[in-house]
């Protein structure tokens, strides 16, 4: 069996340079795949979108003036925030 010739590793080649098995690289796929500057924007977008989307919630819910009220036996409720002054 012929062995595959290899091009000398040169220092910076990183993961692509190791000799290892198909399995190896496709259950770790992105230690091999170049970097891809379109998809790490649209992920970025989108990790984003859902932070902003979890604040507005949040501040939407802040809103309503509602509170966690923990009562003596332990159960948690949700009560509406009152004033002393009403």
């Amino acid at each position: 069996m012929q062995e595959k010739e290899t091009k000398p590793s040169a220092p910076g080649d990183g993961l692509r340079s190791i000799r290892t098995t198909t399995l190896f690289r496709t259950i770790n796929f992105e230690l091999y795949s170049k970097p891809n500057a379109v998809i790490m924007g649209l992920g970025l977008i989108a990790i984003a979108g859902c932070a902003g989307y979890i604040a507005y919630m949040r501040s939407k819910y802040e809103e309503l003036g509602y509170y966690a009220a923990v009562k003596p036996d332990g159960t948690e409720e949700f009560m509406k925030k009152k004033s002393k002054w009403d």
